[in-house]
């Protein structure tokens, strides 16, 4: 016991460090525990109970390797998404969700493990670690995704892990260890094995230990025979390391296991133009993820930390450069931020969902912060000449942590401010976690005014964590049917809502809609995320619908909605316009706009029909209102521009199909109507700049290869040189877009020399 106290005395950082992740580890597994569906979960569990199916069966079930365009998980090894499935089916737990959350939550938990040794590695001290822990913990962002985002925080771990383990190696250079080779080698594989990125760890494993070679044979001893024989070492060993590491990631992911030269680089191929793209609300404005300002991702980064990392940050560049042999570890951890997200802004990646895809430069930009922190207390203990002999913040080589010989009041009162202070800046996001659980990472800092400043702005609950409690207060809540028939729950994420339905199914029936045609479909309740809704609209007065009977907020402001339907005058009004029934269509509307007169879907229908019947300025009234609502709104400009139209007002139509394109630029439909108009009054000038534009796009189909052939048959061009003419316009447009492939591609269709 005695023995205990004194190591206590002279390794009280090290004891805090590790009591902060025991308690960290216990509090992220319960909270993950409330965490609802994310986003992805419905496609990566099919995949892991796929890739279970494969080794199974010895690979004869072959849906794991199945890739196409329209299912690229077969593209992602996701490991922890694999053991999660495991765990679930040999234990037969049926609620497979929460198993994969908590060991996310484990995943999440050993960044904060890998994030202070490494810290400790640097400094040689505890303290550091303690400070890279408490910021990483109290990160309401990567707290949020730790509870149920698998593929983004599993990697970022893995590359931590990676990242910890290369500085474990050189650190040990010349002589690194066994254990350090498997530590290195099994990070590599598990990075790899995650996701295709997971290969960064070689290179950086390579360029780091080429920069380390310099430090330890400064100037002209790097051309000296032993610096030779280094280097020979570090070839060596890093073939080996990488080469273990790269094939033992192939056998635990079966699409790289088939083929594990081609199926991988067709994999980083596939990964580095991803074509998804989603519309997303950025400074404001709804823009498409592919076209979104270089920016995107800094800014995001930028405005989602805690105050405290910015500022940990700050005095990284301050004090951790000082020295000559800290330099080497500081740009190192500079660099493994620094790189991802500089390659994602000039690569003009497409990202979308915040920064998640850049989450595993995160934690790195956190290590730099606790280091900072820790610079800044060292420099206040030299000023006031707390030496490692007597500090509590010594540890018996430079600054003194775990070897103290005894407790000055100056030592006790310096690292009790450090902590209070460190504490002190990361009030708001503690506050934020106690008060939004489990919505942690529905989290902005006090750069753009926190969250409340935020809706309209920029995207909430993007990855559908609300549905869970939104299902369980239906589920709680429901009128049931007099006739005891099922209740209808519309939805626009389904998996989610299925899923906690799934126990429920005799009295609930979840079905598929979408935000802006809910009225159209039939549904008792609807469940919405506040995200992919105009900006314009979330700002105004008529947000949330008046038919909104729950919200889900964060900070007081909506991030989920729950519909009730008391009346279904507009779905059975949208059957009879479906059916050309216009008239009695028309009456229906009148009735469901007599009970809310800002229904949406009602002012729209009604537009439509007064429109096919001929009668614009009618329709114009309700598309009018329907715009002082939501002005941005797509549909209901289109259907304007259309009144216009009968109206003979080209111009007028043509204004509002200009503005369509403005706000969203790849609506196909505007653009058709566009050219159409255009070649009605055979103005060809205009009509190809949208042709041009639908090219730009990516929206150039079968209807618009049509349109385009009528468009050179009206100036006599023949078809053989009217899809030349085609060819050569698109293979232009990939060029200017860096798509050289593509451009390739198009440029031999044309009979153009490459």
């Amino acid at each position: 016991m005695k023995n205990f106290i004194v190591w206590i005395k002279n390794n009280p950082w090290k004891l805090i460090f590790w009591l902060f992740l025991i308690i960290a580890l216990c509090t992220s597994i319960r909270l993950c525990l409330d965490a609802g569906f994310s986003g992805d979960e419905e496609f990566q569990m099919k995949q892991a109970k796929a890739v279970y199916d494969f080794y199974a069966t010895g690979g004869k079930d072959t849906v794991a390797i199945d890739a196409r365009p329209d299912w690229n998980l077969p593209h992602y090894g996701q490991m922890v998404d694999n053991i999660a499935y495991v765990i679930a089916h040999v234990f037969s737990i049926e609620d497979e969700l929460m198993v994969r959350h908590i060991c996310n939550a484990i995943c999440g938990w050993l960044m904060l493990l890998f994030g202070g040794l490494i810290a400790h590695r640097i400094t040689g001290n505890w303290r550091s670690a303690f400070f890279v822990a408490v910021l990483m913990f109290f990160s309401p962002r990567l707290l949020g995704h730790s509870f149920n985002d698998l593929k983004d925080v599993s990697f970022a771990m893995a590359m931590l892990w990676g990242i910890y383990a290369i500085i474990v190696y050189l650190q040990e250079f010349p002589k690194p260890k066994i254990g350090t080779f498997i530590l290195l080698g099994t990070s590599i594989a598990f990075a790899i094995a995650i996701r295709i990125g997971g290969l960064l760890l070689i290179p950086y494993l390579g360029f780091f230990s080429v920069l380390y070679l310099f430090k330890l044979h400064p100037g002209k001893n790097v051309l000296k025979k032993q610096s030779w024989k280094d280097f020979g070492k570090m070839v060596l060993f890093g073939v080996i390391v990488s080469v273990a590491g790269y094939f033992i990631a192939m056998l635990l992911w079966p699409f790289g296991l088939v083929h594990p030269i081609d199926n991988p680089m067709e994999t980083f191929k596939a990964q580095s133009q991803f074509a998804t793209s989603i519309r997303q609300v950025f400074e404001g404005t709804m823009q498409w993820s592919d076209q979104l300002p270089w920016y995107y991702t800094p800014k995001f980064i930028l405005i989602t930390i805690p105050i405290a990392v910015i500022i940990g940050m700050i005095l990284f560049f301050i004090f951790c450069w000082r020295k000559r042999e800290d330099r080497f570890w500081s740009f190192m951890i500079f660099f493994t931020f620094f790189f991802p997200v500089f390659w994602i802004v000039y690569t003009k990646a497409n990202v979308y969902g915040g920064w998640r895809h850049a989450m595993f430069s995160y934690p790195p930009m956190v290590v730099a912060a606790g280091l900072g922190f820790n610079g800044l207390v060292k420099w206040v203990e030299r000023l006031l000449k707390i030496t490692p002999e007597t500090s509590t913040a010594g540890n018996g080589a430079n600054d003194g942590i775990d070897g103290a010989r005894s407790v000055p009041t100056k030592g006790i009162i310096v690292n009790a401010a450090s902590v209070v202070i460190l504490l002190a800046l990361l009030i708001g996001p503690i506050r934020h976690i106690i008060a939004n659980h489990p919505y942690e990472y529905v989290y902005f800092n006090e750069l753009v005014g926190g969250t409340k400043k935020a809706l309209g702005q920029y995207e909430l609950d993007y990855y559908y964590h609300s549905t869970r409690e939104a299902s369980e207060w239906v589920i709680a809540n429901a009128e049931p049917h007099a006739d005891g028939s099922k209740i209808r729950v519309g939805t626009w994420h389904l998996a989610s809502v299925n899923y906690f339905f799934r126990n429920d199914t005799a009295r609930f029936q979840p079905i598929f809609i979408r935000w802006y045609e809910k009225e159209n479909s039939d549904w008792d309740y609807a469940i919405f995320t506040v995200t992919g809704m105009a900006p314009t609209y979330l700002c105004s007065s008529n947000f949330p619908p008046k038919n909104t009977v729950k919200t889900i907020d964060v900070d007081g402001v909506p991030i989920c909605i729950i519909l009730k339907r008391e009346d279904k005058s507009d779905f059975q009004a949208a059957k009879l316009k479906n059916n050309n029934q216009l008239d009695s269509a028309i009456l229906l509307y009148h009735q469901a706009l007599a009970l809310d007169p800002d229904n949406l879907g009602a002012l729209l229908g009604i537009g439509e029909c007064y429109v096919r019947t001929n009668k614009p300025d009618s329709a114009l009234v309700y598309l009018n209102h329907y715009h002082d609502i939501d002005a941005e709104s797509e549909m209901a400009n289109y259907m304007s521009a259309y009144a216009h139209v009968y109206k003979q007002d080209i111009k007028g139509a043509l204004d509002i199909l200009h503005n369509i394109e403005e706000h969203n630029p790849k609506y196909a439909a505007a653009y058709n109507l566009a050219i159409n108009l255009y070649l009605q009054q055979r103005d060809f000038t205009n009509a190809k700049k949208q042709f041009m534009k639908v090219i730009d796009v990516d929206r150039m189909d079968d209807s618009f290869v049509k349109l385009w052939l009528q468009y050179c048959q009206a100036q006599n061009i023949d078809q053989n040189n009217a899809y030349r003419q085609l060819y050569k316009a698109m293979a232009k447009s990939y060029e200017k877009r860096g798509m050289k492939e593509q451009a390739k591609q198009y440029r031999e269709y044309a009979g153009l020399k490459n």
